[in-house]
C-alpha cells in the first residue's frame, strides 16, 4: 500500500491524530514504525473496550509495522488517575503479576503472536531508581499537571491529589522514551498522558511520537465507558452464550457504535445494515460476529440458537404488562421498580436486585444504584414469573 493508503486505513475510526502530517511523513519513510500501546493489568480479564485499541494495533501489524504491547506491571501499582475523581486503591505486586499472566494469553485473540512484542514496563522503570525518578519528576511542573482535566477538577473541588498520581503520566511517557516509539495509541481520555510522552521524547533528543486517540467504548449501561469496576463490561473470555446475551442487552442506538468500533465492517456496509436490516436482527448479527471472533463460528451459532430459544421465544411472553413512561426518564434501578409500581417499597426493590432477580433487556442488573434511562422500549423481568414492557412516549 502507498503511504496515503496506509494513512487512510489507520485513520479509520480514530478520534484524533497528533499530528497527521507527522504520521504521513513517518509512513513515507518506508521504514518499520514502532507502535506502542500500554495496558495496566488492574483486573484479570481484558474486555471489549480494550479491543478497540487492539484492533488498531492489528491494523499496524497488517501494514508491516512493529507492535509493542506494553503490560504496565510497574505503573499498575500506582494506578492510572485518568478520569478518576478519587485515588485508585493500590494493588500489590502479586495481584498485578497474576493479572498480567492472563493478558499475555488473551491479547492473541486479536493480535498476531508472531508479530507482537509483549514487554513489561517494570523492566526499565525498576532500573530508574529513586534518582532517576527524581530527575524525571523535574521535567514537568505542578502547573502543567494541573492542566489535566481530572486533576484540575479534583483540585478545584478540594478532592485530594497524591504526589504519586503526578508520577503516572511521567512514567507512561518514559515508556515511549525507552522504546523510542514512533506512534502511541490510547483512548481519548489518555490524550494528556500521550502528549507527555511527546514532550519527554523531545527532551531526550528523540523524534516525538505521533499520538492516536480512539473513542472510548461505552459499556452495557449506555452511560459510562466500559470498565470492570462499573460492572458494565463484556469480557473477551466469557462464555459464548453469556457474551451473546450481554451484547443483545445494549440499546439499538449504542449498537451502531459497537459496529463501528468492534467490527471490520466499512462505514458504507454499516449504513446499509441500518437501512435494510431490522434492529433486532442487526443486533443478532453483531453479537454473532463478536462471539465468532473471540470463540468460534460454531459456538456463535449455538449462542444464537440459545438466545432465540430461551429469550426471544420462551422467557419473555407476548402478554407482558405494558407500562408507559415519559421518554428520557432516568432513575436508579431500585427507584425505577418502586416508582413504576413493580415493587411496593424501595427496600423490596433493593432486595430483588441484591438477590439477582432483576433483568433489563435480558441483562441481569446487580447494582441497585445503576442509572436506567428509558429512551426505547425496555423488557423487564422480575424474578421468574413477572414481565413488563416499559414503553417511552414523548
Amino acid at each position: 500500500m502507498t503511504p496515503e493508503e496506509q494513512f487512510k486505513l489507520i485513520k479509520k475510526g480514530t478520534a484524533e491524530i497528533i499530528e497527521e502530517e507527522e504520521l504521513l511523513r513517518k509512513l513515507t519513510s518506508r521504514r518499520r514504525l514502532k507502535i506502542k500501546a500500554g495496558f495496566d493489568p488492574t483486573a484479570p480479564d481484558l474486555h471489549l473496550g480494550h479491543t478497540v485499541l487492539l484492533q488498531k494495533l492489528r491494523t499496524f501489524q497488517q501494514l508491516g509495522h512493529e507492535v509493542y504491547f506494553v503490560i504496565g506491571d510497574f505503573t499498575a501499582m500506582i494506578g492510572d488517575p485518568t478520569g478518576r475523581l478519587e485515588t485508585r486503591p493500590p494493588l500489590t505486586k502479586e495481584q498485578v503479576l497474576e493479572n498480567a499472566k492472563t493478558y499475555e494469553h488473551q491479547v492473541f485473540k486479536v493480535l498476531d503472536p508472531e508479530k507482537t512484542n509483549i514487554v513489561f514496563n517494570s523492566t526499565w522503570l525498576s532500573e530508574l531508581g529513586s534518582d532517576g525518578i527524581i530527575r524525571l519528576a523535574g521535567k514537568y511542573t505542578v502547573a502543567r499537571m494541573l492542566e489535566r482535566d481530572d486533576f484540575s477538577k479534583r483540585f478545584k473541588e478540594g478532592i485530594p491529589i497524591y504526589i504519586h498520581e503526578f508520577l503516572y503520566p511521567l512514567l507512561q511517557g518514559y515508556d515511549s522514551v525507552f522504546l523510542k516509539a514512533d506512534v502511541e495509541l490510547g483512548g481519548t481520555d489518555q490524550k494528556f498522558n500521550l502528549l507527555v510522552g511527546r514532550d519527554l521524547q523531545r527532551d531526550a533528543g528523540q523524534e516525538p511520537q505521533v499520538c492516536i486517540t480512539l473513542p472510548l467504548l461505552v459499556g452495557l449501561d449506555g452511560i459510562r465507558k466500559m470498565s470492570k469496576s462499573y460492572g458494565n463490561y463484556v469480557g473477551i473470555t466469557e462464555e459464548a452464550t453469556t457474551m451473546f446475551g450481554k451484547i443483545m442487552s445494549i440499546s439499538d442506538q449504542l449498537m451502531w457504535d459497537y459496529y463501528a468500533l468492534l467490527t471490520d465492517y466499512t462505514e458504507e456496509e454499516i449504513e446499509r445494515i441500518k437501512r435494510e436490516v431490522h434492529p433486532m436482527e442487526a443486533k443478532k448479527r453483531l453479537a454473532h460476529y463478536i462471539v465468532s471472533r473471540y470463540h468460534s463460528k460454531k459456538e456463535a451459532d449455538i449462542a444464537l440458537e440459545h438466545f432465540e430459544r430461551t429469550f426471544s421465544k420462551r422467557e419473555f411472553p407476548e402478554d407482558a404488562i405494558v407500562i408507559e413512561v415519559k421518554k428520557g426518564l432516568k432513575k436508579k434501578a431500585y427507584e425505577l421498580l418502586y416508582e413504576l409500581g413493580i415493587e411496593a417499597t424501595k427496600n423490596s426493590a433493593r432486595r430483588i436486585i441484591q438477590g439477582g432477580g432483576l433483568k433489563i433487556n435480558f441483562r441481569k442488573i446487580t447494582d441497585e444504584n445503576e442509572e436506567i434511562e428509558v429512551n426505547e422500549e425496555l423488557k423487564i423481568q422480575v424474578g421468574k414469573k413477572r414481565f413488563y414492557r416499559i414503553v417511552p412516549h414523548s
